[in-house]
């Protein structure tokens, strides 16, 4: 079986190429840790992974093993073969430059924006034309009254989330660098992720 290893350094990113019929696991090495994920279609890079899109075919806040991820051009583009927690979120934006020195004061800081567009300009994508993220294993729950949260992740190390690639992909993958407030238990840890030809069940 053909299988790559890729390997997401704490607070940092990482960019890959996915075939269409591709399995891509995403790991929470460690555990509480938050990943934002983005892709864009390879043979067209304005056609983008879309949390809102998904939304609009789900009519749900939140997706489940089954379920298809949706793009911008109202397409399915990824499919959700297993998930060992179930925790995601797909509704808060990319921490990003100004989030730090504007709420918290703290210039310079690593961020989710950065961590993607560095591997993914060479492919072509803007800060403009960066798609926002499905937030993987970040806990955001919905109160009762409608408004949203961020706590820190229910996920433990070696849980993870398996996409079935439904056209070919240009994917990243950012470790959420935030460790001022809770969303990543206030310590950065690493992602894995591994993108084969065939996955079973029986790996989950």
């Amino acid at each position: 079986m053909c299988q790559q290893h890729v390997h997401v350094t704490a607070g940092h990113g990482q960019t890959f190429t996915v075939r269409k019929g591709q399995f891509i696991t995403v790991i929470d090495t460690l555990g509480q840790q938050a990943a934002d994920f983005v892709a864009v279609s390879a043979e067209n890079i304005q056609e983008k992974l879309s949390p809102v899109h998904t939304r609009q075919h789900l009519r749900s806040l939140f997706f489940k093993p089954g379920d298809a991820l949706w793009s911008s051009e109202n397409r399915p583009m990824l499919k959700i073969v297993s998930d060992s927690i179930g925790i995601h979120d797909a509704n808060v934006p990319a921490c990003d430059r100004t989030r730090f020195s504007i709420d918290f004061g703290v210039e310079g800081h690593r961020n989710c924006v950065d961590n993607l567009l560095e591997g993914m300009k060479p492919f072509g994508v803007t800060y403009y034309s960066l798609p926002e993220p499905f937030n993987l294993f970040q806990n955001g729950p919905v109160t009762a009254d409608g408004r949203m949260e961020v706590t820190d992740p229910n996920s433990r190390a070696g849980d993870s989330i398996v996409f079935e690639a439904l056209c070919d992909l240009v994917c990243a993958v950012s470790s959420c660098p935030q460790d001022i407030i809770p969303g990543n238990g206030l310590q950065v840890t690493p992602i894995d992720i591994t993108v084969s030809d065939s996955y079973t069940l029986s790996e989950a």
